[in-house]
């Protein structure tokens, strides 16, 4: 599982620069997650999760402070998540997560990201069964098994926990992150946690190969422009390049 997460770190940082909206999307999703949660970081778990890593991918402070004023006042725009599944290019498995006020415009543009990259979006449930639904942190640790006994003493569901290289990561289901991270703040204080998200890991991976890798490539180009798209996950694995 742990290489499968560190493939995707990997071809997603290829394709995070073409992120130009960068600073609108996470506050974005800063503001849904405030206004569905509450704006205190220390009693939002997910929340302060969020701010951490757009703080490390540079997201300037009034960025999210505006947000977070958004989302403590009264009325705002009525943001919801959706969620859309298919096949790439080369057969590659894609789920694309959004944010939208407008679910029949941001069908409508995520669509047309498949239809014109010889992709397929299908229904809900098409490709996700491929992939687990987990919480992932990563921080700086050797330790393996007086993390997993932290965790296990909060009763937490650990699906895995992997020590390489001076770095620990603990899998768990989605469903618990903010128990997972809870446990581990109080067991060893606060971490600098390199992974702190809730991502969908590919249970297989797809080699692509010749015209494939530039049409691939295209296409999650064109969905990471579209405001309304926050993630895109897939199961594609890139030629190496020198």
């Amino acid at each position: 599982m742990g290489r499968a997460f560190q493939n995707r770190k990997e071809s997603m940082a290829k394709t995070a620069a073409a992120k130009t909206k960068v600073y609108s999307k996470y506050g974005r999703e800063i503001y849904v997650c405030a206004k569905s949660g509450g704006t205190d970081p220390n009693g939002n778990l997910t929340l302060r999760g969020l701010i951490e890593k757009a703080k490390k991918d540079q997201v300037p402070t009034h960025v999210i402070d505006k947000a977070l004023d958004k989302a403590s006042g009264s009325g705002g725009e009525d943001f919801s998540p959706a969620r859309y599944e298919g096949f790439g290019p080369g057969n590659c498995m894609v789920i694309v997560e959004c944010l939208t006020d407008n679910p029949n415009r941001t069908f409508g543009d995520v669509r047309g990201c498949f239809t014109k990259n010889k992709s397929k979006i299908g229904t809900q449930g098409t490709v996700s069964h491929m992939f687990d639904h987990c919480a992932i942190f990563a921080f700086a640790g050797e330790d393996e098994e007086a993390v997993l006994e932290a965790l296990m003493e909060a009763d937490v569901d650990v699906t895995d926990i992997e020590s390489e290289e001076g770095r620990i990561t603990v899998f768990a289901p989605h469903t618990e992150y903010a128990k997972a991270k809870q446990a581990l703040i109080d067991a060893f204080g606060e971490l600098d946690f390199e992974a702190d998200e809730i991502q969908f890991l590919p249970q297989t991976t797809t080699p692509l190969e010749g015209d494939d890798v530039a049409q691939f490539e295209k296409f999650i180009d064109m969905l990471n422009e579209l405001d309304d798209v926050q993630n895109v996950y897939h199961n594609a694995e890139l030629p190496e390049t020198a």
